[in-house]
C-alpha cells in the first residue's frame, strides 16, 4: 500500500476524487495515483497525489487530457487544483456524472466515468445510503 494512503484518503473523504465512489464498498483500499505521472515530470509529493477508484485510475493511466465536446483535447480535472462541484454534478435519477465544463467532459470521457457498470454500482450504493 502507498505509504501516503491514510493522508490522501482522509483528505479525499475516503472516496474517489473523480467519481466519488466510496472506499467502503471495495474489499481493498482505493488507489493513490500521481495526477501528473512521474514519467511526465510529476512528483511523489502530496500535492500530486490523488485517490482514485481502480476503474478511473486504469483509464486515466498516464493521460493528462481527454476528449471534450467536439473531440477537442481538454486537460483532466485535477483534484489538487480544481473544485469538483464547479465541474461535475450527479444526476439523481440516472446517477450519471454530468458536466457543463470542458474539463469535466474531458475527464468523464477519458475515465469512462459513466460506463454501464459504474452507473449500476452508483445506483446500488445509493440504495444502501452510501452514495453520493
Amino acid at each position: 500500500m502507498n505509504p501516503f494512503y491514510s493522508i490522501v484518503a482522509e483528505r479525499a473523504g475516503y472516496a474517489c476524487e473523480y467519481c466519488r465512489a466510496p472506499d467502503a464498498v471495495f474489499n481493498f483500499p482505493l488507489e493513490v495515483d500521481h495526477f501528473v505521472p512521474l514519467s511526465a515530470g510529476g512528483t511523489k509529493g502530496l500535492g500530486n497525489l490523488v485517490l482514485a477508484c481502480r476503474a478511473g485510475n486504469a483509464y486515466k493511466a498516464f493521460h493528462q487530457s481527454g476528449a471534450g465536446e467536439n473531440q477537442n483535447s481538454e486537460r483532466l480535472f485535477n483534484p489538487r487544483q480544481d473544485i469538483w462541484e464547479e465541474h461535475f454534478e450527479i444526476d439523481r435519477e440516472t446517477f450519471a456524472i454530468m458536466s457543463s465544463t470542458e474539463v469535466g467532459r474531458g475527464t468523464i470521457n477519458r475515465l469512462r466515468i459513466n460506463a454501464a457498470p459504474q452507473l449500476k454500482a452508483r445506483r446500488l450504493w445509493n440504495q444502501f445510503g452510501i452514495y453520493p
